[in-house]
């Protein structure tokens, strides 16, 4: 009872109503809330403040940002997502605060897309040298291949897939390897690459990570290698990817961990400075995978990790450990490693 009166004290009152709104459709700043509420960032602040108290909101800080969305769990989450529906505009409306913010906030969106855009057309031509000065490669790539062993792979998915560098280096597991991606600069670097190598059972096609053509369960392995940071929403992108997962089969994602290079937002278009393990294995919970132990790989000044997840097989379908397939743990290092 008192945290759901916490929380409607909290949000009884109409910018907070109308920033709860916002929060249920995008992980935002408060420089974005105040671009979009048109008030003052004080007392954006201070709404926002009061929320996350409340427990209504949840708010991730990254160097000198800090982000905003819909709390996920608790009582006050249960209450926020009531309350967002409450607020939600009627089928139809074509007036109203609440269309008025969703579209302020598509255009704050859609300006974010377009800078990522130009920043991929600017750098398609030597994204992996951009690549290379924060994350050792040939180690990246080593543990990619101990997670996805040959053999228990047929169908690869690639999101996000740049120069389909990933595709390239994972084509030997594969029986058919698709890689996706938006820029037409990025997709005609990786279409040449892969018929230079030869890769012919692999192709790459422009689509949205958000919404995949392909229906459920249809990938052996999905891999999304350095993409989640210039992600809007890398929640969402984790469960459309772990839809198009079958039984038993991996999700391998590749980011950055936590860190405080802001220039990268600023020079980079990184929408977030890297991910926390539980974060990650919160979103695979979330999407019906069971997350395994993350694989964490020091660089300078970046560190890497790549966390795997394992879509569940029917029950009484559970197969053994293929001879030959690695098992990953996490020493006390950190450092990730394969045993045979």
């Amino acid at each position: 009872m008192d945290a759901i009166l916490t929380g409607l004290r909290a949000a009884a009152e109409p910018t907070r109503l109308r920033i709860l709104a916002l929060c249920a459709r995008a992980e935002l700043t408060v420089s974005e809330v105040t671009e979009i509420l048109g008030q003052s960032q004080p007392r954006v602040s201070r709404h926002l403040r009061l929320m996350c108290e409340a427990g209504l909101l949840d708010r991730s800080r990254e160097g000198t940002s800090a982000f905003f969305r819909l709390a996920r769990h608790g009582p006050g989450s249960e209450l926020a997502r009531l309350l967002v529906g409450l607020f939600a505009p009627p089928e139809g409306a074509t007036e109203g605060v609440a269309l008025l913010d969703r579209q302020r906030l598509e255009a704050v969106q859609r300006a974010r897309a377009e800078a990522a855009a130009a920043y991929f057309r600017a750098n398609a031509g030597r994204w992996d040298e951009i690549r290379s000065l924060h994350v050792d490669d040939e180690e990246v790539e080593r543990v990619l291949l101990g997670l996805l062993p040959e053999g228990e792979v047929g169908d690869l998915l690639d999101i996000g897939t740049g120069t389909g560098r990933i595709l390239e280096i994972l084509a030997g597991r594969a029986e058919a390897g698709v890689g996706i991606d938006l820029s037409r600069e990025m997709l005609a670097v990786a279409r040449t690459r892969l018929e230079a190598a030869g890769l012919r059972h692999c192709s790459v096609r422009q689509e949205d990570m958000y919404q995949l053509p392909w229906p459920a369960r249809s990938f052996d392995a999905v891999t999304i290698h350095q993409v989640l940071h210039f992600a809007d929403a890398p929640d969402r992108a984790i469960l459309e990817a772990a839809r198009v997962l079958r039984a038993g089969g991996r999700l391998v994602v590749v980011d950055f961990a936590p860190h405080s290079l802001g220039y990268l937002r600023d020079e980079h278009a990184h929408r977030r400075l890297g991910f926390g393990d539980g974060e990650v294995a919160g979103w695979f919970r979330d999407a019906g995978l069971e997350p395994a132990e993350a694989i964490h790989l020091p660089g300078d000044p970046l560190t890497v990790t790549v966390w795997l997840a394992i879509r569940p097989r029917e029950l009484g379908a559970v197969a053994p450990r293929r001879e030959g397939a690695p098992r990953v743990s996490v020493g006390s290092s950190g450092q990730g490693r394969t045993h045979p």
